[in-house]
């Protein structure tokens, strides 16, 4: 077993042991990639203020995220075909966020259903829709979430048709999977990969199986979402979803001040600040950027969360002081499924709570209920962030 001290050790093995259909789905982003690369590259342009000679004993990373306590300020965010980056992957990532005192969401477009997650799991798990043409299947899904026991409802809002991954086009992603003369050698040279997902209790999207079928629904690349994604989805939906669900709501996708406050007046219990891991509009600002503004503009009336090219604790720690109340990491947890299943998913949360543990120790805190902005600097020209 290498010596694994980062996310990007994960990344490393992942692309390794991964066919290399499933890790550039995970690891590309939409069209030339811009948004994708900013969001990385503007959470690094952040620095810390270092503090000294403050006692930071009794730290502490509980919180309380949409109405459940947790262990760390971090969540699984839903992520689909999970099951064929790694067998039963939605089932064992579950299962890991349990184990880590944190929780998962899962995604319509899992490969496992949400009753599969209610069987592996004791602690209640989070739901992502997609919200379809078909209202009637909708309606059907939140009721599968609401008999699950799951507490909160995330509605991805930024996602009415599928932004252009050239990835996936190029090596003909499909569900499930196919050889095509394209892909047979590299899946060739994957073999334990094969035997996983092989073994693994389904194959397709648990989730929407029945509907894809009776709807002669095939998964493609370029138009699939044209099919069934609603792209007349609006407010009065959200509105109508408020109404039939009984738990938290989540407006997942949000980047604009104006659309946060339209979110708090629809109802929403909380927003997650996310350009989709920059796999929908390319030229989108990075999440980093836009949550300041955000956050001050809502943060006190719903609970603001954040995605978008989390790596390590100190990034967590980052979105914290910039006014998330938590983040959801997609991308880190998916290299350490790919890299060695349910125990990777622990590797990477551990990793990215050590990160956090050490970084509090370092600005002086003991408690991340409440991040001051004054632990940042700006962009590296010295000056500090504007006191609240």
């Amino acid at each position: 077993m290498p010596t694994i001290t980062n996310i990007e050790d994960l990344r490393t093995i992942a692309r390794r042991r991964c066919p290399r259909v499933m890790f550039d789905y995970v690891d590309s982003g939409s069209y030339d990639e811009i948004t994708r690369d900013a969001n990385r590259d503007e959470l690094r342009d952040i620095r810390f203020r270092q503090r000294v000679l403050v006692d930071t004993t009794g730290r502490t990373m509980e919180t309380e995220l949409l109405g459940q306590k947790l262990a760390m300020p971090v969540a699984i965010a839903p992520t689909g075909l999970t099951g064929l980056v790694y067998g039963d992957g939605e089932m064992l990532a579950a299962r890991a966020a349990e184990a880590e005192g944190t929780v998962y969401t899962l995604s319509t477009m899992s490969i496992c259903t949400i009753e599969d997650i209610r069987a592996v799991t004791t602690r209640p798990f989070w739901f992502q829709l997609y919200v379809f043409r078909d209202r009637g299947f909708c309606e059907e899904i939140i009721g599968r979430a609401r008999d699950a026991g799951c507490p909160v409802l995330f509605v991805t809002v930024d996602l009415p048709q599928r932004g252009q991954r050239h990835a996936d086009l190029k090596n003909g992603l499909t569900v499930p999977p196919r050889l095509t003369m394209r892909n047979a050698l590299d899946i060739a040279t994957k073999p334990a990969w094969v035997a996983r997902v092989l073994m693994g209790k389904r194959k397709t999207f648990g989730n929407v199986e029945h509907y894809l079928k009776k709807n002669k629904i095939k998964f493609g690349t370029a138009n699939w979402s044209q099919n069934h994604f609603d792209q007349s989805l609006n407010w009065k939906d959200i509105d109508w979803i408020r109404k039939i669900w009984p738990g938290k709501l989540v407006l997942k996708g949000i980047l604009d001040t104006d659309d946060a406050k339209t979110a708090v007046a629809a109802g929403a219990d909380g927003i997650v600040v996310s350009n989709h891991g920059g796999r929908q509009l390319d030229g989108a600002p990075a999440t980093i950027r836009v949550l300041p503004e955000i956050a001050s503009a809502v943060g006190d009336r719903t609970e603001v969360l954040f995605d978008g090219g989390i790596r390590s604790g100190q990034d967590v720690m980052k979105a914290l002081a910039l006014g998330a109340r938590g983040c959801m990491i997609g991308r880190a947890y998916l290299y350490g499924l790919a890299a060695m299943g349910e125990a990777g998913v622990r590797k990477a949360v551990d990793i990215i709570r050590q990160e956090m543990d050490i970084t509090m120790m370092l600005t002086g805190l003991r408690d991340l209920k409440k991040v001051p902005r004054e632990i940042l600097y700006d962009g590296g020209d010295g000056r500090a962030f504007p006191r609240n």
